[in-house]
């Protein structure tokens, strides 16, 4: 802002028969990060047009508009931490979106080399019974409603299968009539050296052997608001000698379920959270143990609530639990904890429920639910409406700006704009009065659609006067629960070739709003890319930007709102005379607010060596009260950082003013000192993602 002006084997004994009955590296991300749009860290965009399919004869119907809102969610906790080459966990997305009703549709696409959405639309019957398919990479595989069932069978995922998701499935009824049964191996899923899988709101049941095993090695795992029961050997982890396997379950309710509640062995982090574990009196299966440390696994247990169980909590001598938090209702025998785990907010983000309200969530929330991707609770939202642009005339609209319009005033449910693949040269504005919106791009890659115009802040407006740096945005939004995916924003005003005019300042994206995701987009520009602002001085808003790029030189991350970068990267750029110089963030804080926090991101780009500062302190219009604030954390730093990365604005120390890192790598780090302060581990368990969103969970 120089030129800104205003501005398992053996365990406790399974001790109960039954009669016969009819998911660890930690987040630092490479420094070997390109910044090829699209094909680098984060890959494709979020959301993808499905291509028409035709399969003359089968059961597939491949939809042919956008792909459905839920195509795009990721994975939390361990699944979503990047490793082994991948980056989160996203399934199938970019890839056709198929509805299958046959064994062999169901099969022909999740055994596929390319990526899938796989929609299961019908009960399917495997055969023979304990049939487990071989689910191949890259691969979404999700119940329609409450109508999509596996039944006498499974999946398997192998050595080396990456980025699979399986959600809102009830998978059920491969039992063979022996308790205990030793002889048939039919799980609901198993995974054998798989990782990167999310396995979520499935119901899993009365299954042969497990219903989940993790095993030899798998890792990165993410089991979440699932509903295991009427099984023996329930949820098994390990069949390995060596520490690998990073895990993370959470909100799953287990009932009526005898052992392996999980059995977690040699597990080098097992993060267990807001789980229940229910054993009514009375019923036909008698819990043997719930949650158990075995081996050398080092588990965080927390938040969770164990009602009726025996041997609750177990460990072995030479494993670790840590508790905390959790309630236990009518238990007896072994309730176990000691040693040193790990703390899981090193490499995720989370917000644990109250223990309290676990029953009562679980009951209502997990398993299959009639819509997929609404909150996880019971009830669920109107499906969105979805609006479709094509500059072709091929959709019901021209423009962005057109469908935005055409959006009711106040709607009370979600509106998806699709825009299909083009550039779109033209100024939009969401106003406040349209909330629920989304813009997502309908191409293969978030390269695909792009939103341009080429205002700065100097550029003069129509009937008079100039736009001023706000007013230059290309995209502004100002409606709270705004939603941008899978597409390019860009303000492409020409520096050099304006160097008479006064105001430089060129917005490529504005925000002024709360509960704003930008998931899987590039915002590009030069001097002031991204605005992110509040509505008022005294309102709150909170935007967070996940699997993204943004690039710029000066000041190209600024404004006053709670905002989160996360798992996303940020490219420097030259200035427009081919200089290195310039400033990352640009915080106005007001001090009763949390300001700018770039979390588990790359900071790269094709400038000089120690010639960019990580961030200055805007008093917009001078106001002393204001408190800028940013913190980048657990990053990579390319050495284009300053080795002093904050500066003084507009006659304010920063020193006054909140600036931070904590835990960053690459030669663009350092070390703590009065020039870099860095956060105690003590002071940065309250600088976390979840500090910053407070209740809104943007995935959901």
């Amino acid at each position: 802002m120089s030129e800104r002006r205003g501005k398992a084997t053996a365990g406790p004994r399974h001790r109960r028969r039954r009669t016969a009955l009819t998911v660890g590296i930690p987040l630092a991300l490479t420094a070997a990060v390109t910044t090829t749009y699209g094909t680098g860290v984060f890959g494709e965009g979020a959301q993808q047009t499905a291509s028409a399919a035709t399969n003359a004869g089968s059961a597939i119907s491949a939809t042919t508009a956008a792909a459905p809102a839920w195509a795009a969610d990721t994975a939390d906790g361990f699944a979503s931490v990047n490793s082994l080459g991948q980056n989160g966990t996203y399934g199938g997305r970019g890839g056709q979106t198929v509805t299958v009703k046959t064994l062999a549709d169901l099969e022909k696409y999740a055994t596929a080399e390319e990526p899938y959405v796989i929609v299961v639309a019908a009960a399917i019957t495997m055969n023979p019974v304990g049939k487990e398919i071989k689910v191949k990479s890259d691969k979404t595989i999700v119940g329609q409603g409450t109508s999509g069932q596996i039944v006498g069978g499974g999946f398997f995922l192998g050595t080396g299968v990456h980025n699979v998701i399986i959600r809102n499935l009830t998978i059920r009824d491969s039992y063979q009539g022996v308790w205990n049964d030793k002889d048939h191996d039919f799980d609901a899923v198993q995974m054998d050296g798989a990782h990167h899988v999310w396995i979520d709101h499935n119901d899993l049941r009365h299954m042969a052997d497990g219903l989940i095993d993790v095993r030899k090695d798998s890792t990165n795992v993410t089991v979440s608001w699932n509903r295991f029961s009427d099984n023996n050997k329930t949820f098994g982890i390990g069949w390995t000698e060596n520490l690998v396997t990073d895990i993370t379950i959470h909100h799953n309710w287990f009932r009526e379920t005898e052992q392996r509640n999980p059995s977690t062995d040699n597990a080098a982090h097992a993060h267990l959270y807001n789980n229940y574990l229910q054993d009514d009196p009375g019923t036909t299966i008698k819990s043997s143990y719930g949650n158990y440390s075995r081996g050398r696994t080092k588990m965080v247990l927390e938040n969770s609530y164990f009602q009726g169980m025996n041997n609750p909590v177990t460990k072995d001598a030479t494993a670790a639990i840590v508790q905390r938090g959790n309630t236990f209702s009518g238990t007896s025998g072994r309730n176990e904890s000691g040693g040193t785990a790990f703390d899981p907010k090193s490499f995720y983000g989370y917000t644990p429920d109250r223990t309290a309200d676990v029953p009562a969530l679980l009951t209502a929330g997990t398993g299959p639910r009639t819509t997929i991707g609404t909150a996880t609770t019971s009830s669920t939202k109107a499906a969105a409406a979805t609006l479709i642009v094509a500059k072709d005339g091929s959709g019901q609209f021209a423009t962005v700006q057109a469908a935005v319009d055409a959006v009711p005033a106040n709607n009370p449910s979600r509106v998806v704009i699709s825009v299909k693949p083009g550039t779109y040269r033209e100024m939009v504005k969401v106003p406040a009065n349209k909330p629920h919106v989304t813009i997502q791009g309908a191409g293969a890659s978030r390269k695909d659609t792009v939103i341009v115009f080429n205002n700065a802040a100097g550029t003069a407006k129509p009937g008079g006067g100039t736009y001023g740096t706000s007013g230059s945005a290309t995209v502004a939004v100002e409606a709270d629960d705004f939603q941008a995916r899978n597409l390019t924003i860009n303000n492409d005003f020409d520096e050099a070739r304006n160097q008479s005019l006064s105001g430089h300042q060129a917005v490529a994206l504005r925000t002024a709003a709360d509960q704003v995701l930008l998931d899987g987009i590039i915002v590009d520009g030069d001097q002031d890319t991204l605005l992110l602002d509040t509505a008022a001085k005294d309102r709150l808003g909170r935007v967070y930007v996940t699997n993204s790029y943004v690039s710029g030189n000066v000041d190209f991350v600024f404004g006053r709102a709670t905002a989160v970068i996360d798992q996303s990267v940020i490219t420097l750029k030259k200035r427009w005379d081919g200089t290195s110089a310039g400033y990352i963030t640009a915080p106005s804080t007001t001090a009763d607010r949390k300001g700018i926090l770039i979390n588990r991101s790359v900071v790269n780009g094709d400038v000089s060596a120690g010639s960019f500062f990580l961030g200055r302190n805007w008093h917009a219009g001078g106001d002393a009260t204001l408190r800028p604030q940013t913190t980048v954390r657990n990053s990579t730093l390319s050495a284009a950082v300053k080795s002093t990365p904050w500066s003084d604005m507009g006659g304010f120390s920063w020193k006054n003013d909140r600036f931070a890192e904590y835990r960053n790598t690459g030669p663009g780090s350092g070390a703590a000192s009065s020039d870099r302060p860095q956060l105690t581990d003590s002071q940065a368990t309250g600088q976390e993602v979840a500090d910053w969103l407070g209740t809104w969970n943007p995935t959901a």
